[in-house]
């Protein structure tokens, strides 16, 4: 056993050197040889073990992520005997692999549309609005990215492997990059950079859905349990699913029927409620006395009340309040947990269940992890009253501010998130001081 662990420190120290020697811009094709020699029959969980590892020891996952294309390019035919994860119609990995085939046919459309672009004589209007409803449609890989984020990356953190997770993180906002770079190109009618933008995103699209298939969805198979599985399929509603819908042979209520003790089912079978004997109005045809009218009761004495700084509410209506402002609203405890957040019908951001207990550092893309600790950080030192920021998003012009929330006594217990589209607000003018209702 210790020759395997040694084998297994030596194979992350080389491993080490060959990141460095991507950082210091050593061409890929150099790299690839000793990258094959140093790593032979592995698998898919032993690829992503290893980036783990080097997480742990403290290399960023920026760093990892130059690894990505070499992983691809070394590891295509060691991993592709190992196959695909096969799993029923409705379970989150056939969803995902799904997904993945929507994908390739959009990606085929879109190689037509850029191909077209990429030579003067063919920059046509019929051609560049071609590439338009191409991009547009394989832009739904974004949705699939976010769900991956949102319901599948806690779960394996959660299981103690948050590595690969990261750095795939890492990849989706270079291909999301991508597309805001297209944008910018067909509104400045630059044809030519669009269509090179294009080949470049279809070419790390097709490398994500390499390590998508071989290493992180089989290694997820073998991490998380049924139930888990259960839990992570009853979230991905809240993100939405790109092109497809997920099947039904796979359900989330049967599998969780059929996990359950068969003593709990005898004790609910036992202690379920028996139907009342008739009464005797209703036995001789009498229509029962009418219900007295419901008591208001004062808000203190309401079941369930709780009591706020000023005034009571049950938490149905604290819950209400709260999905029904204007705003979305997140709330991180003074452990970095995320506790709470409000899942209103007009969400700025994607948030799905997955994201509660989740650590805040492992909510966000590796690239701006700093950001949010610095925050934190001057919080908790009280150095700081409030962190903002403004950006333009999909039409809209969005405000976003974190405050500090302290107690009483002045200790720091977490701190509070709130976005809001101000597009209206931002175009008010003169003033309105009656009801325009009528």
């Amino acid at each position: 056993m210790s020759e395997l662990i040694q084998n297994d420190a030596y194979k992350r120290e080389e491993l080490k050197k060959i990141i460095q020697r991507l950082h210091d811009g050593e061409p890929v094709s150099r790299v690839k040889k000793d990258f094959d020699t140093l790593i032979q029959n592995v698998s898919a969980e032993e690829i992503a073990a290893m980036e783990q590892a080097l997480m742990q020891a403290g290399m960023p996952a920026e760093e990892i992520q130059r690894l990505c294309e070499v992983h691809v390019t070394v590891f295509e035919n060691t991993l592709e005997s190992q196959g695909k994860p096969e799993k029923l119609s409705g379970h989150p990995i056939h969803t995902y692999m799904a997904e993945n085939d929507a994908a390739r046919s959009s990606l085929k459309e879109l190689k037509r549309a850029y191909w077209r672009l990429l030579f003067p004589w063919g920059r046509t209007k019929t051609a560049s609005e071609a590439f338009t409803r191409a991009i547009g449609d394989f832009k739904k890989i974004l949705i699939h990215y976010t769900r991956k984020e949102n319901q599948l990356f806690p779960y394996l953190e959660q299981a103690g492997f948050d590595a690969p997770s990261k750095v795939m993180w890492g990849k989706h906002d270079e291909i999301r990059a991508l597309f805001r770079d297209i944008d910018t190109a067909m509104q400045n009618q630059d044809y030519g950079t669009a269509a090179l933008k294009a080949r470049l995103l279809a070419g790390k699209a097709q490398k994500m859905f390499f390590m998508e298939e071989h290493i992180l969805f089989p290694t997820a198979l073998r991490k998380l349990d049924e139930k888990t599985w259960v839990t992570i399929r009853r979230g991905e509603d809240a993100i939405g699913y790109a092109w497809i819908r997920p099947g039904s042979l796979w359900d989330p209520d049967i599998i969780e029927s059929r996990l359950m003790n068969q003593a709990l089912d005898a004790k609910a079978a036992a202690t379920a409620p028996k139907a009342a004997p008739a009464t005797p109005a209703a036995a001789s045809g009498v229509a029962p006395a009418a219900e007295p009218a419901a008591t208001v009761l004062p808000p203190s004495q309401v079941p369930g009340a709780v009591k706020l700084g000023e005034g009571w509410m049950t938490t149905e209506q604290i819950d209400l309040m709260l999905q029904n402002l204007p705003i979305d609203v997140s709330f991180v405890d003074e452990y970095d947990q995320v506790l709470y957040y409000s899942d209103n019908p007009e969400r700025i951001f994607p948030r799905s269940p997955g994201v509660i207990g989740r650590n805040v550092a492992n909510c966000h893309p590796p690239k701006s992890v700093h950001i949010v600790q610095r925050i934190i950080q001057a919080f908790r030192n009280k150095e700081k009253k409030v962190a903002e920021f403004w950006l333009e998003l999909g039409g809209k012009f969005v405000h976003i501010r974190y405050f500090p929330v302290y107690d009483k006594q002045g200790t720091y217990r977490g701190t509070l998130e709130v976005s809001q589209d101000v597009t209206g607000i931002r175009a008010l003018q003169g003033q309105r001081r009656l009801l325009d209702w009528d």
